[in-house]
């Protein structure tokens, strides 16, 4: 257990060093990982919304940190190349992450030519049982990512180093507001940059 507890650590504090420089981007995943709690509440209320939150909102607002705001060149705080944090990230890198997201924009228009998704929705018949389906559909895709990315890992690295990503990724929101909720107002006295990060 605390090797496990050591390698969560670790992938915890190369993905706040590495990827969450900008303030930005820390505020909008300050946003995105209160939405992800309320999604997860949602998993036992309406499944259906939780997948829209998580995706229109959690997503949204924590991929567009990372596309927009965060420096891509070399960085100048940890010394490295952009090419070395992407060729060692543990997860979806930028390039893995531009895939999925097009699976995910795309894929509403799976509904429109099987509407019952090959027999696990009930088919729509009015539009807001449309944008139910669709919230079903995101929600199955986000396990899906979850679980194709842990299993990768296993074979790319261990099973060891899948499980401790999976659990990364499941208790990020909780991390993520304990780690970024002095950022907005970092933010909001012009600091741009986070220039003093502490070990994640």
């Amino acid at each position: 257990m605390s090797e496990f507890l050591k390698q969560l650590a670790i992938q915890r504090w190369d993905d706040h060093r590495y990827y969450h420089q900008s303030r930005i981007n820390q505020t909008l995943h300050f946003i995105s990982a209160i939405s992800f709690l309320v999604a997860y509440v949602y998993l036992f209320i309406n499944p259906a919304i939780s997948g829209l939150i998580g995706w229109l909102v959690s997503m949204s607002t924590r991929q567009s940190g990372h596309f927009f705001f965060e420096p891509l060149g070399f960085d100048e705080i940890n010394q490295v190349s952009n090419e070395y944090k992407e060729e060692i990230k543990v997860g979806y890198n930028l390039r893995r992450k531009q895939v999925l997201i097009a699976i995910w924009a795309l894929s509403p228009f799976i509904l429109l030519v099987e509407p019952s998704l090959f027999g696990i929705v009930e088919p729509h018949t009015s539009l807001s049982a449309f944008i139910q389906n669709v919230g079903m559909l995101w929600l199955y895709l986000g396990v899906a990512g979850l679980l194709f990315r842990t299993i990768h890992l296993f074979f790319l690295k261990d099973v060891m180093s899948g499980l401790v990503w999976m659990t990364k990724i499941i208790t990020d929101p909780f991390h993520d507001i304990k780690l970024y909720h002095k950022s907005p107002l970092a933010l909001m006295r012009g600091e741009l940059i986070d220039t003093q990060r502490k070990h994640a």
